[in-house]
This record gives C-alpha cells, structure tokens and sequence, in this order.
C-alpha cells in the first residue's frame, strides 16, 4: 500500500463507481469543472503558506485538547473537477464509494512531523539554559598509554573520584537539564566497579548514555553485552590507525587494534549501535584514506573525527597544519555524501565553515546533490550548529569540576560545591565562551563565527587565551588584515592535568 507522499500531488486515477453520481448534501459540496469519468486522490493538504515553508511546529499542528489539527477544508480530485467539503461525514460518503485500500490517509503524515520534531537533532536548544552534550570522566584510571591522551591517565583510580552516590546524583542533574546526549569516559570506564549500576540509574530517569571504554582485555564479548542489558544507548571505540602497528603504537598496548574490531562485532551482535573515535595528527594522517576506507567497511552509526589538541601527552609536534586540516575536510566531506552512518567533527569547529563553502560552490556549478544514502540511526540526535566548548558543551571530571571541554583546562567550579545548572548557566567563563562578540583575532571578524567560533580549546593551549583566533584554521574573513602569528613555545603550553 502506497504511503502518503506529502509533496507534490502525486495522483492515483480509479475507475467511478455508478454511486458516485449521488452525493449527498450538495450544499456543502462545491462542484467545478465538467462530469469526470475517473476519479484521482490527491493530496488533501492545502498550499502551504510562506512561513511555514521551513517545517510546522508542534504547536501549529495540535490544539489543546485535540487532535491533529488538519485543514478545513478537505479537497478531492474527481478528474478535472474539485470537491471542496467541510464536512467529515460527507468526506466519509465519499470515501465509502472507493476502495479503502487505495485511499491515503493524512494521519501517518502528521505523525511523522510530529515524530520529527521531538528528534534531539531537530529540537532547538537554548545554550544559555543546558548544554546538548555533556561527558562525565567517571574515572582516569586506564591500562592503555595513549600517545594523545588529555588526561594522562593512569592504572590506579584516584581516591576522591566521585562515589557512586554522588555519580547518581549527577545523572539525576543531567536528567533535570534535559541533556540529550550524556557520555561516560575515562580513563577507562570499565574500571569503575559500579558502572553498570550507573548506567542502569541513567536508564531509570531518562537519560541516554554512551560509553567510550578502552581497548583493553577488560573489554570482552561479556561485558558489551551486559553494558546493552544496563541500558547503554551507544558504545564508542577507538580507531586510530588502518593497521596494528599504527593503531596499537597510537594507544600502546599491542593486541588494542583487534580488541576494538572485536568489539564493534560484538556490539553488532547485541544490538548496540556503535561510534568509531578516530584522533588525527601527523603520526597517522599518511593513512587517512586508508583509515576511511576500514571505517566504511564497518557496521557503525557515527564517526567522530578528532583533531589533537596539544594538552596532557598530546605534543604539538603532532598538530597538524592549517592546511592539513583542509585535507582531511576533503576527505571526509566526500566521504559523508556516501557512507551509510554520519560523520561529525570534534575539536574542529571550522570544518562546518568547509561545508557551507563546499555546498555553495556545488550549487554554482551546478552539482546536484545525489540522493543521501540511508544512515544507521540510533536513538541518540546529532548536535545543532554552533556547539563549542562551554556552548552547549560540557565535562565534568572524575573529581567533580566542571570544564567547558576536556580538552580546555580552565575549570568553573564543582558539583560537589554548586549545582551543575548554575555553574553552567552564570559561570562567567562559559558566559563569555558563549559570546561570540568576545572572540578576537580573525574569528572574531569571521562571518561564520556563529556556527563555527573555532576550537576554544586549540587556541588556549597554544596561546593561553580562550578567546583567541583558531590557530588551525587557514580560512581569512573577508576584509580582515591578519597580524603576525603569536604562538608559545612548546615548554610553555597549558597542559590538562587530573580533568
């Protein structure tokens, strides 16, 4: 059975039977046009008006205390003739004359609006007010020593992580803010002896939870799927390299490679719907393509692509370049038009700035877009334009402060000591990072600063100010005068410690 397209009239043609000639109530019914032979069901949705023309909200749809709200008027296409009626039981009369099977119904249409508008990706979220992500580092603890590591983790837990009491309570501030996306990270979370306990607590009030354990042989076939049974909405690994030697020399531990392979299968296997982690710098970016190539081969909902932020064992001699940043847009930009999962960035705010460009340029060209494949989808949303550090984005750490990224080590206070909420609502520091206005150097004068605003964090390591200009960036606004690079030297870097 065909389903209502809700576009263009697309029209289905019906031989008349005889009892279509007597309808009643003709005074409701306006009759144009000559005696048809056929009959066609078109759409019964009126042109939509202009505003409107970006979506129907909610509250258009639905009046309180009723139904869908669906036009007045009803038209029905008989041939070349146009039956207007205000009456549901003279629509039903009509109706009666016609096959049921062929008729479309309206109802599956405004569902799916409906549906679409609840969507965490659709849903508008005032960044003053709670962030769209939030990552608690339950702990540091990690058996792995990552070239790149934010954290310096560690093989012991540290004595004033939060305890499990204090862990639920957080969740149940995530829940109060309405968080869509809630992330637990480490370290290595599967050290954390009450982890599913906590996600099972998650489950309870509401709150999706992603995991991003490490690849280690406490990550058996076992554990993901007691971590699907606890309630887990998504788990996310690590790829950092096309092979063994580079990805298990990347986390330094052999054997790391297979044990995330092994772990997106076992995921597949449970049901769970899986995020691959991939951290670019200048120790891997040789095998980029290659490194796409084995991501697309996997059965995944998302790839998060990290660019290095020179903080805890990251070096900046792994930064890579202004323009290979570029390259890596380009290669993952086209990879999106076709891979079956999406593609997002982290720690590179500006590659939205390289999408906007690329989708100018194609339609001066005249490029039309091919048909998007159909990604993988989970029951976690895809972050809105404009997330940064701090905006819309927060981390709290394994003590409790809370930063505006994991990756930006200037803390605004602790939930032991303040609500999660005020800190993030009347800090100062996550009110001026949510302030485009304060942005200087060329982000400040950037004419995509609201969407993009740059890595916050890459400019605080590598020049001890927040609001500096993105250092990776090699895009120059419009009109604007760049003045010569003030750059630390590498002894002098602001390195995360313990967040």
């Amino acid at each position: 059975m065909p389903q209502y397209p809700g576009a263009e009239r697309a029209e289905r043609s019906l031989p008349i039977p005889q009892q279509a000639s007597s309808l009643s109530q003709p005074s409701r019914l306006a009759l144009r046009g000559p005696a048809p032979n056929s009959i066609h069901l078109a759409t019964a949705r009126r042109p939509r008006r202009r505003r409107h023309s970006k979506g129907l909200s909610a509250s258009r749809m639905r009046r309180p205390g009723s139904g869908p709200r669906f036009p007045r008027q009803w038209p029905v296409i008989l041939g070349n003739t146009t039956l207007q009626t205000r009456d549901t039981q003279q629509r039903a009369d009509l109706a009666s004359h016609v096959p049921v099977e062929r008729l479309w119904s309206l109802r599956p249409r405004v569902k799916s609006l409906l549906i679409k508008t609840m969507n965490p990706q659709i849903h508008a979220i005032d960044f003053n007010q709670r962030p769209f992500l939030a990552i608690w580092e339950v702990t540091q603890a990690c058996d792995l020593a990552c070239v790149h590591c934010r954290a310096a983790a560690q093989p012991l837990r540290h004595p004033l992580e939060l305890t499990t009491d204090e862990g639920k309570n957080l969740i149940d501030q995530i829940a109060s803010l309405d968080v869509p996306v809630f992330v637990l990270t480490g370290g290595d979370p599967i050290k954390r002896p009450d982890l599913f306990e906590l996600i099972e607590h998650a489950r309870n009030v509401g709150v999706r939870v992603s995991l991003t354990p490490s690849a280690t042989p406490l990550l058996t076939r076992q554990i993901v799927f007691r971590l699907k049974q606890a309630g887990l909405a998504r788990l996310a690994v690590s790829l950092d390299g096309a092979c063994a030697r580079t990805h298990d020399a990347f986390r330094g531990m052999s054997g790391s490679f297979q044990r995330t392979l092994n772990a997106v299968s076992w995921a597949n296997e449970a049901g769970l719907p899986v995020q691959i982690n991939t951290t670019f710098s200048r120790r891997n970016l040789s095998e980029l393509d290659e490194i796409a190539a084995r991501v697309e081969n996997l059965r995944i909902t998302l790839w998060s692509v990290f660019f290095l932020v020179p903080t805890g064992r990251g070096k900046l001699d792994d930064l890579l370049s202004a323009d290979q940043f570029e390259q890596v847009f380009a290669r993952i930009y086209q990879l999106s038009k076709t891979a079956s999962f999406d593609i997002k960035t982290t720690e590179a705010q500006h590659y939205r700035r390289y999408i906007l460009q690329q989708r100018v340029a194609e339609r001066k060209a005249g490029i039309t877009a091919d048909s998007a494949p159909e990604k993988m989808a989970d029951s976690l949303g895809r972050a809105p334009r404009g997330l940064n550090d701090g905006k819309g984005f927060l981390f709290i750490s394994h003590t409790g402060e809370v930063y505006p990224s994991g990756f930006l080590p200037l803390t605004a206070g602790n939930i032991r000591h303040k609500p999660l909420a005020s800190i993030y609502r009347h800090s100062p520091l996550f009110h001026s990072l949510r302030d485009p206005a304060q942005l200087t150097g060329k982000c400040g004068h950037c004419e995509f600063k609201e969407i993009c605003g740059g890595s916050r964090a890459r400019a605080y390591a590598l020049t001890g100010d927040p609001m500096a200009e993105e250092p990776c960036c090699s895009y120059i606004p419009k009109g604007y005068v760049a003045p010569p690079p003030a750059i630390r030297a590498a002894d002098t870097l602001h390195v995360l410690q313990g967040a």
